[in-house]
């Protein structure tokens, strides 16, 4: 294994993803779900080697990663069971021994996990947002915001596809007892006691730290709006209306009418999204970074923020609640993101190398 860095004539970055041995012996940048990027990259003047990492070979990968001049990470918080405890320390490793690495473990911390919708609640896509950062707090405090404002969205601090995620909602006739909804695929809604619940959530707070309480927002089924975003820039947009969170028909979560519907990709110059991409742009973006103290060179190569549709303004315009950020593993992507990646990826290699040098010249 050639784990030599600026062997080549180009620059060189390493995709990250997750896989098993297997996986890691087939793989090419012509088989990888990432082939687009891996095409861009490449008209960019950009040699691009896929890299499959687990925690049985993480040796091997850390080899690979110091080998390259940037590192393109795509592996969920949670996979199969699996955490990014061992793979995050291995990340940081490598970006102080020189390989720049997006998304950096410690910027997902920031805005990658869902604490930033409290610690961004005052922005304009903000909504009423609360954390609890212990079961007793959780005990104490989620019953009364229950009983006053209705339904909430709970959510562990680290996860992807849904899990620990829960709507809660207070059942009128019972005492101490609430339904819930888990926003993974196939769940069904139960009704059990409220300690019970907060007994399920408890692991949540050693994996996270915190669990985010959210009001839930009535308009779910209007669906979800994904903006991505490269850098500071949106690179497109995604919009799908989502079953999470909304109870099955009767025929059960498998039925036709459970199922999501198709996320359609738009360009970043779509017109239904002009207003939310100038309100990214302009206003929430440059206020998120200055609240979690990100400078721009840090923010991901690719990120999505998540939004649903809140109440509409006086106007009768849409307003927008952000309800989640993916910075560790944001895929799939629209059509016009790899060429913004690529773009990307080729300015923060120059400006890197760049401060590389200016640091060997003092």
């Amino acid at each position: 294994m050639d784990t030599e860095r600026h062997s080549s004539s180009h620059p060189t970055v390493a995709i990250l993803s997750r896989g098993d041995a297997g996986a890691r012996a087939d793989a090419t940048p012509q088989n990888s779900r990432f082939v687009r990027v891996f095409e861009a990259l490449a008209a960019a003047g950009i040699e691009a080697r896929p890299v499959i990492y687990d925690e049985t070979f993480s040796g091997a990968v850390l080899e690979q990663l110091l080998a390259v001049d940037g590192v393109l990470v795509w592996v969920d918080p949670i996979h199969q069971g699996k955490t990014r405890a061992e793979l995050d320390p291995l990340l940081r490793d490598v970006a102080a021994r020189g390989p720049w690495v997006s998304a950096h473990p410690d910027i997902i911390l920031k805005m990658g996990v869902k604490e930033v919708l409290y610690r961004t609640r005052h922005l304009g896509w903000g909504a009423d947002t609360h954390r609890y950062d212990s079961a007793a707090a959780l005990r104490a405090e989620l019953p009364s915001r229950l009983r006053a404002s209705g339904p909430r969205v709970l959510k562990q601090n680290r996860g992807n596809g849904g899990q620990g995620v829960w709507k809660v909602e207070a059942l009128p006739i019972a005492d101490a007892t609430v339904r819930v909804l888990h926003a993974q695929r196939g769940s069904l809604p139960e009704d059990m006691p409220l300690d019970a619940f907060i007994a399920r959530c408890e692991p949540y707070f050693g994996w996270g730290g915190c669990i985010i309480d959210q009001a839930f927002q009535p308009r779910l089924p209007d669906g979800m709006i994904r903006c991505y975003m490269s850098g500071s820039k949106v690179a497109g947009f995604g919009h799908q209306l989502i079953k999470a969170l909304i109870p099955p028909p009767l025929e059960g979560p498998e039925a036709p009418g459970a199922q999501p519907g198709p996320r359609i990709m738009h360009g970043p110059d779509a017109p239904p999204f002009q207003a939310l991409r100038r309100s990214m742009e302009d206003e929430w973006v440059p206020q998120m970074m200055e609240t979690l103290e990100i400078d721009e060179f840090s923010l991901p190569v690719i990120w999505d923020a998540d939004f649903l549709y809140g109440p509409r303004n006086e106007a009768g315009a849409d307003t927008y609640v952000l309800c989640e950020i993916n910075a560790s593993s944001c895929f799939a992507i629209p059509e016009q993101a790899p060429a913004a990646i690529a773009r990307m990826v080729k300015h923060r290699l120059l400006r890197s190398h760049h401060g590389t040098a200016s640091t060997q010249s003092l």
